[in-house]
C-alpha cells in the first residue's frame, strides 16, 4: 500500500509540471490579444476622426440672433416712482367767531372753488354795528380836535397840550375803526388761489370759533411727486436740484415725465424737477427729489385729472452720454462680457459699463460702430466658434457675408 501511494504522488507532481507552462502561455496570449485590440481601436479612431474644419463644413453652424450696435449720443433717463400730493394744502379756519350764514355750493370733498370766491360767510351784523360805532367815534374825535384848534383865546402853553390830546384821541378812534372794518372783512372767508376741497366739517347755521377748522383745500395750479433716488443717480442730473437760495430763481430745471394708469389707459403729464427735500430718507437712505406737475387737472388733451394719492412712474431727463452704445442686458454675460460676430466667428468682448437701467447697459468705449452683438442663441459659446445669423423668417445666413 505504501508503494502505491508513492507512485500516485509522483504522477500528480508530473501532471502539475506539465500544466504549468500551459497556463503561463494562456496569460501571455491574452495580454497580446488585448494589446492588439487597443492598437486596432487607436488606429480606427485616428483614421476616422474628423478635423474641426471638416466638422464645421459637414454640420451647420449654430444659429444666433444679433443686433447691430450704433454709436450715438444717448440722453440719460432717470427712472423712479412716487405718489402725487398737493403742492399747497391749507386748513380753512375763521379769524372771527360767529354763526355761519352762507356756504359755497362746492364746499365739499372734490369741489372746485376759484380764487377769491366766497366760501363761508359768518353773520356780520355785530361787526357792521361795530364799524358804525367806530366811525362815529372818529367823527367825534375829529370835531374835538377842530374845536381845540379854533380856540385861540387861550395861551399857547395851555392850548398845545389840549390839541395834542385831541389828536391822540382821533388817532385812537381811527385805529378802532380800522380794527372794526378788518373784523367785518374777516366774516367773509375766501382763498387767494384756485382750490380743490379735500374735506369739510362745517354746516349752515353752525356757530364757529376763531381757529376752528372748517375745511381742507389744496391748490390746483400744481401738484408734486416725491421720488426717491439713489445718491449716485443725482450725478446724472444736469442741474443738482438744491433748495433755491433766498431771493434766487429756479434756474434750468430738469424736465420730467409723469405717467399713470388711469381710466383704462396710460396717460402722461409733463413736469420738472424743482428741488430735493434737503435731507436723506432715513428708511431707504435715498435722496427725495421733488417733481412738480403744472395744471394736473387739465383735461384739454383728453386725459383724466391727475388726483392726489395717485401712484405714478417718473422719468427724469438727465445728462447726455456722448458716443455711447446701448446694449440689451440679456446680451451681457458674466464678467461683463458680450459676444461679437466678426468674420462669421464669435469673439468675446469685455465691457466697461458706465450706466445701467432696467433694459440696457451703456458703454462709451471698447465697441466699434455697427458691431454685431449676439443677443440670443445656444449655450456654450466658445471663442472662434463659427455661427450663422438668424433673420426675421427664422432661417439663418452666413455671418461671414454680413459682418462689417
Amino acid at each position: 500500500m505504501s508503494g502505491q501511494a508513492t507512485k500516485g504522488e509522483g504522477r500528480e507532481q508530473d501532471r502539475r509540471r506539465d500544466t504549468a507552462p500551459t497556463r503561463a502561455g494562456v496569460r501571455a496570449w491574452l495580454f497580446v490579444f488585448v494589446l492588439v485590440l487597443g492598437l486596432i481601436a487607436t488606429a480606427l479612431f485616428v483614421r476616422f476622426r474628423r478635423s474641426p474644419q471638416r466638422a464645421e463644413q459637414g454640420a451647420p453652424a449654430p444659429l444666433v440672433q444679433v443686433r447691430r450696435l450704433v454709436v450715438a449720443d444717448i440722453p440719460v433717463v432717470i427712472q423712479g416712482s412716487g405718489v402725487v400730493r398737493p403742492k399747497v394744502e391749507v386748513n380753512v379756519m375763521p379769524e372771527v367767531a360767529g354763526t355761519v350764514v352762507f356756504i359755497h355750493s362746492e364746499l365739499k370733498a372734490g369741489g372746485i372753488i376759484r380764487a377769491n370766491e366766497k366760501i363761508v360767510q359768518i353773520d356780520s351784523r355785530d361787526h357792521e354795528l361795530a364799524v358804525r360805532q367806530a366811525r362815529a367815534a372818529v367823527a367825534e374825535a375829529q370835531a374835538a380836535l377842530e374845536l381845540e384848534s379854533a380856540d385861540t383865546d387861550r395861551a399857547p402853553a395851555l392850548r398845545e397840550p389840549r390839541i395834542q390830546r385831541a389828536m391822540a384821541t382821533l388817532d385812537s378812534a381811527r385805529t378802532q375803526l380800522e380794527m372794526a372794518e378788518l373784523k367785518l372783512q374777516r366774516t367773509t372767508i375766501s382763498l387767494p388761489f384756485d382750490a380743490m376741497i379735500a374735506g369739510d366739517t362745517v354746516n349752515l347755521g353752525q356757530y364757529v370759533g376763531v381757529g376752528q377748522p372748517l375745511a381742507t383745500a389744496c391748490g390746483i395750479d400744481a401738484f408734486e411727486v416725491e421720488v426717491l433716488l439713489e445718491g449716485s443717480e443725482l450725478a446724472w442730473l444736469d442741474v443738482f436740484p438744491l433748495p433755491a437760495p433766498v431771493g434766487g430763481t429756479d434756474g434750468n430745471l430738469a424736465p420730467a415725465e409723469v405717467q399713470a394708469e388711469l381710466a383704462g389707459g396710460t396717460h402722461t403729464w409733463a413736469g420738472r424737477v424743482t428741488r430735493t427735500t434737503g435731507q436723506v430718507d432715513r428708511a431707504s437712505r435715498r435722496v427725495p427729489v421733488v417733481v412738480e406737475v403744472p395744471r394736473p387737472l387739465d383735461g384739454s388733451e383728453g386725459r383724466p385729472p391727475l388726483l392726489p394719492g395717485t401712484f405714478v412712474s417718473v422719468r427724469i431727463a438727465g445728462k447726455t452720454l456722448h458716443r455711447a452704445v446701448a446694449i440689451p442686458r440679456e446680451a451681457i454675460h458674466e464678467s461683463n462680457r458680450v459676444w461679437l460676430v466678426r468674420d462669421g466667428r464669435l469673439t468675446a468682448q469685455p465691457l466697461e459699463i458706465v450706466r445701467t437701467d432696467d433694459r440696457h447697459a451703456y458703454v462709451t468705449s471698447g465697441l466699434p460702430d455697427e458691431a454685431l452683438i449676439v443677443t440670443d442663441g445656444p449655450d456654450g459659446y466658445v471663442e472662434g466658434m463659427a455661427v450663422r445669423i438668424s433673420d426675421q423668417a427664422g432661417e439663418g445666413r452666413s455671418a461671414e457675408r454680413t459682418a462689417p
